[in-house]
């Protein structure tokens, strides 16, 4: 089997399809470096990212693709499924040579592919936004750990710098283990070394957090006992509304 490699960028995807172009390959699959397992009868060509190049084949789509479809192919890569490489490059070959537009050709099964990974995507963005919560360091930075099913962090980070202007903030991807601070001016990437989180839940420890930090959490898990009706219980519709892989980050739930 003919295997490229590439680094896992996006950048480094679009690379790969142009050199698949250039060079007159058909590779069985496309893999990040960092997923790769070794197999005995493997042809590997690994493939080193270039910026040129990979802007040459975005370009390229651009000229072919309504927004929602260059919206959709980005979402789609950054859901990290499995062989999403090889789907996305059947989609881009598709649109590329035809006349026609056919991004929404869902009796394709590679399309329909992509888009259903680029809606889970997209859901999974509105999820996080709706569904982040801050706690107060010590400090005063509001921190909010999670772990988004897709490598979507990014896609929050301008939806928090307008939201919260006035305050320093980091959000963190505890499942991937990066994040993002902002110091009210520049948003950077960081990565914890050595941290007092709690990488399950993202809650951070309690002397790491603001003393009226400890003291809000303790008030809003006495009135959120003391307010419930246990009669009125409704689990499947708190699911509806939030589901249940969102309850740990939630103070009542600790």
């Amino acid at each position: 089997m003919k295997i490229f490699l590439y680094d896992g960028t996006f950048e480094g995807f679009l690379t790969s399809v142009f050199e698949i172009y250039d060079r007159k390959i058909e590779p069985d699959n496309i893999v990040n470096n960092n997923k790769y397992k070794n197999a005995l009868f493997d042809e590997v060509i690994e493939i080193l990212t270039t910026e040129e190049k990979a802007k040459r084949v975005w370009t390229g789509l651009c000229k072919k693709l309504s927004k929602d479809g260059q919206k959709i192919i980005y979402y789609a890569f950054l859901s990290e499924a499995e062989d999403i490489e090889i789907h996305l490059l059947k989609f881009i070959q598709r649109v590329l040579a035809s006349k026609i537009p056919v991004e929404q050709d869902f009796g394709d099964k590679n399309i329909l592919a992509v888009w259903q990974w680029g809606k889970k995507v997209s859901r999974e963005i509105h999820r996080v936004l709706m569904f982040v919560r801050f706690q107060k360091t010590s400090d005063n930075i509001y921190f909010a750990g999670f772990d988004p099913d897709y490598d979507i962090l990014h896609l929050a980070v301008d939806h928090l710098k307008k939201r919260f202007s006035d305050q320093h903030w980091v959000i963190y991807d505890t499942r991937r283990n990066f994040g993002f601070y902002y110091n009210l001016k520049n948003v950077t990437e960081m990565v914890f070394t050595e941290s007092t989180i709690n990488f399950e839940t993202g809650r951070l420890q309690e002397e790491a957090m603001a003393e009226e930090e400890v003291t809000f959490q303790k008030l809003w898990k006495i009135y959120f006992t003391e307010m419930t009706i246990e009669q009125r219980k409704n689990l499947k519709l708190q699911k509806q509304h939030m589901p249940k892989r969102f309850w740990k980050y939630l103070v009542e739930k600790w």
